[in-house]
């Protein structure tokens, strides 16, 4: 397979990463303010949510083991998509103590590459996120890396095949696939806390109604500003490298030509 044509675009879009990457981390932020931060989760639960997500992980890692070696010219278009789930998810707004809202980027690889290689992407940057900008932590890096890199992608796909299914244009499943990749992540973000604090009139349900609506308010316009994000970046590389993006997606030809 060739290398991919779009080259030069690819580096400018690596250039203004890079640049939001350095403003991100240079940017005064309080310690602990993304995702779930470090040990605001009862050790329990950490270790619960860390074996859950080693398995995902650890398939991912293989699939993108296997995928590299049959095809090593995607290395790039792979780092591009981990760029993009590095400084999308970075961008935050304040919601509730322990959390926040903020976009999540893993729409972008799911569609790409699956929801077992982006498992390993995401648990990659979160753990850069933690370790470089104090934002999650290594004690909730489980928790995080389940809502964001696995529940999220997996609902996503699913979607994102389900609208292959039904013929639905491109613009449309690729947004519908990033809006669901962000909105499914918290919802099992606020299914985590609530499971670890219960209110003690309600239990679990009233703690996830509680977190689930404080959640809302930011979320949705965040998801939406995703979708929206997501189809411009995908209509970018889809429109220099159509041939290898339809390859490697095995769309249809008139699903290529939307």
């Amino acid at each position: 397979m060739s290398n991919f044509p779009y080259k030069r675009q690819v580096l400018k879009g690596s250039i203004f990463s890079g640049g939001a990457f350095l403003l991100v981390l240079l940017s005064p932020r309080a310690a602990g303010a993304m995702h779930i931060m470090e040990g605001f989760l009862p050790w329990g639960w950490s270790l619960f949510w860390a074996a859950v997500s080693f398995p995902f992980v650890f398939l991912g890692y293989r699939s993108l083991s296997r995928l590299l070696i049959t095809n090593p010219n995607y290395k790039m278009l792979l780092g591009l998509a981990a760029a993009f789930v590095f400084v999308v998810s970075a961008l935050k707004m304040p919601s509730v103590t322990g959390s926040c809202s903020h976009p999540t980027g893993v729409g972008l690889g799911t569609i790409l590459f699956g929801p077992l290689v982006i498992s390993l992407i995401s648990t990659i940057v979160l753990l850069f996120q933690s370790l470089l900008l104090a934002h999650g932590g290594i004690t909730t890096l489980g928790a995080n890396v389940f809502s964001m890199g696995i529940a999220g992608p997996l609902a996503a796909f699913a979607i994102f095949m389900l609208g292959r299914k039904l013929s639905l244009p491109r613009w449309l499943n690729v947004s519908l696939t990033a809006f669901m990749a962000n909105m499914v992540t918290y919802l099992v973000t606020s299914l985590q806390l609530a499971l670890a604090f219960p209110m003690e009139s309600g239990g679990w349900a009233a703690s996830f109604l509680k977190f689930a609506g404080i959640f809302a308010v930011t979320q949705i316009p965040l998801a939406l500003s995703e979708a929206i994000l997501t189809v411009i970046v995908f209509n970018f590389l889809y429109s220099y490298n159509h041939q290898e993006l339809s390859t490697l997606l095995n769309w249809p030809k008139e699903v290529q030509a939307q």
